[in-house]
């Protein structure tokens, strides 16, 4: 049984998760290892099961927020969308198989990597200027869909950062074009994964909703602060929050009990 101040502090972090992940992408740094702490003795893919409701429902509202403000390229976005949906539902399914006691450590291994890939990702995208012919985009597309989306489903956090690196630096798009177009990838390789974690009955839905309730007001926030704004201060934030959360899960990882807080 969940108590209600552990319940009020994932849906706390779930709002954290989505306004940042609007901006920035990478809101399952935040997300996820909350949960990982939080819900400890749950099964890994449970948890990810559950986070994947927060996710698809925030994505899906900071993606709403974009919509009709920002143009989508359509020829490759679509393409890898789709792509990205089919390889999201294998790597939820090979997460699922993977043994128990080898999960968090490889969800503090990736965390570390992508939290590195971050705090040296220069700024980029002020301008659109779309480098690639418009007959290679969907071939292009098919390949980061394939890539991330099976990344997303096997493990998440820091997708949404790297579909708006792979859309800026390999497709030449702008900030915001790519994060809205980043959000439409998103929401097909989420609702792709929490669809095998429904069926096999990963979800704890008295946590998941909730979660996904405050991750919606969270994305929305940040759409909008994005559009209007800009993201230094939130890229700040989002590192030093990233940061904290390593250092945690690394002493429940090796059992640093001295430290248990």
């Amino acid at each position: 049984m969940i108590s209600a101040v552990t319940l009020g502090l994932l849906c706390l972090f779930a709002f954290l998760a989505g306004f940042i992940d609007a901006i920035v992408g990478g809101g399952g740094l935040i997300q996820l290892p909350a949960m990982l702490i939080l819900l400890k003795g749950t099964p890994v893919p449970t948890i990810f099961g559950t986070g994947k409701v927060s996710s698809l429902m925030g994505t899906a509202a900071a993606l709403r927020s974009y919509a009709g403000k920002v143009p989508i390229r359509w020829q490759a976005v679509g393409v890898a969308a789709g792509v990205a949906g089919v390889f999201s539902f294998l790597g939820a399914r090979v997460v699922s198989q993977l043994p128990q006691e080898l999960l968090p450590q490889l969800v503090l291994g990736l965390l570390v990597v992508i939290a590195i890939y971050t705090f040296w990702r220069k700024d980029f995208g002020s301008i659109h200027a779309p480098r690639l012919p418009a007959s290679r985009e969907p071939l292009y597309g098919a390949l980061v869909g394939m890539v991330i989306g099976f990344y997303d489903g096997f493990f998440g956090p820091g997708t949404g950062s790297f579909l708006l690196f792979a859309f800026v630096g390999l497709f030449g798009y702008d900030f915001i074009t790519s994060s809205a177009s980043a959000k439409l990838v998103n929401v097909a390789t989420n609702l792709a994964a929490l669809a095998y974690f429904a069926y096999t009955g990963q979800i704890l839905w008295a946590v998941a909703l909730p979660m996904a309730a405050c991750n919606i007001i969270g994305s929305v926030l940040g759409a909008k602060l994005a559009l209007r704004h800009g993201t230094g201060f939130v890229r700040v934030l989002f590192l030093v929050v990233v940061s904290g959360f390593i250092v945690k899960l690394s002493m429940q990882v090796f059992d640093v009990s001295w430290c248990e807080v």
